[in-house]
């Protein structure tokens, strides 16, 4: 069964490199490069910032052990190059004594005697002549010695000074590290603070299409309310006088005819006898 789906997934890989190199050609590979690369481009802007921020934390946090234990390699450092400084000093002051006791029986030997006295005791001259040269070569190779520590403790203070340095510059750059946390999530506190911001202005622009909306709603109705203003003054109103008289219609119309046609009475008599004459003459 597992050699089955083992066969099954070969023959799927193979059926599709062999259909994208027919589809792409000789840019497969740089195509399948860029899908692999904007996949994971995907993936990381996928990641949240507070997740990104706690994960650089941590990795701080992986770095204090490392300085915790370089710091506990530098003490033991120290302590070594102290001791090792302490030895060359013996054994420097070592050798100036036994340099001060060969010139002692240096000058004894350009003296040529028989014996010679040293603390007490007598020594004969061929005596103090091969303990100053046993002296001398073991001085000689004291001095080797000594230079070989010298050269060792140079070595060991320079190592220590630049593990001391390394240290200073790790604890400086994670003081640096943690600041540039900080501040990036400072930075991340208010786009989040912008961000709900730009939510509450997306609630006031509901409220202002709202208050918008409510205004043009007025506008209609005062125009509404215009338009009927304006059509009622065209509208007949309800009859509520008395029906027309026949009477009072001939008496007005009387009145105002002989209100128009009223004329000062001598003239109507002078008239009136201009009108009668004419008939007198007749008959």
């Amino acid at each position: 069964m597992i050699l089955r789906w083992v066969k099954w997934g070969v023959m799927g890989t193979v059926g599709i490199g062999l259909l994208g190199g027919m589809l792409f050609g000789k840019d497969l590979i740089s195509y399948a490069r860029s899908s692999a690369k904007g996949v994971r481009t995907a993936v990381k802007d996928s990641v949240p910032t507070e997740f990104e921020l706690r994960r650089a934390r941590d990795l701080l946090e992986e770095i204090i052990p490392e300085m915790q234990a370089n710091i506990r390699v530098i003490a033991q450092e120290e302590v070594e190059v102290a001791a090792l400084k302490g030895e060359i000093a013996k054994q420097r002051e070592a050798l100036n004594d036994e340099q001060s006791k060969i010139r002692v029986l240096r000058v004894a030997l350009e003296q040529p005697r028989a014996q010679y006295a040293f603390a007490g005791r007598n020594y004969s001259h061929d005596e103090v002549k091969h303990d100053l040269a046993a002296r001398f070569a073991r001085f000689k190779e004291s001095e080797i010695v000594v230079a070989s520590k010298v050269k060792v403790l140079e070595s060991r203070a320079r190592s220590l000074d630049a593990a001391r340095e390394q240290l200073a510059k790790t604890g400086s750059q994670k003081r640096l590290l943690e600041s540039q946390i900080e501040a990036l999530t400072g930075r991340y506190r208010l786009v989040r603070a912008a961000s709900a911001g730009s939510k509450l202005q997306m609630d006031d622009s509901k409220l202002a299409q709202t208050e918008k909306l409510i205004a043009q709603i007025q506008k209609r109705l005062d125009v509404a309310e215009r338009v009927l203003a304006a059509e009622s003054k065209f509208v007949q109103s309800i009859p509520v006088e008395d029906t027309v008289v026949e009477a009072d219609l001939v008496a007005q119309v009387d009145e105002y005819f002989d209100s128009r046609n009223q004329t000062p009475k001598s003239d109507r008599d002078t008239s009136a006898v201009t009108m009668v004459q004419p008939q007198g003459s007749a008959l």
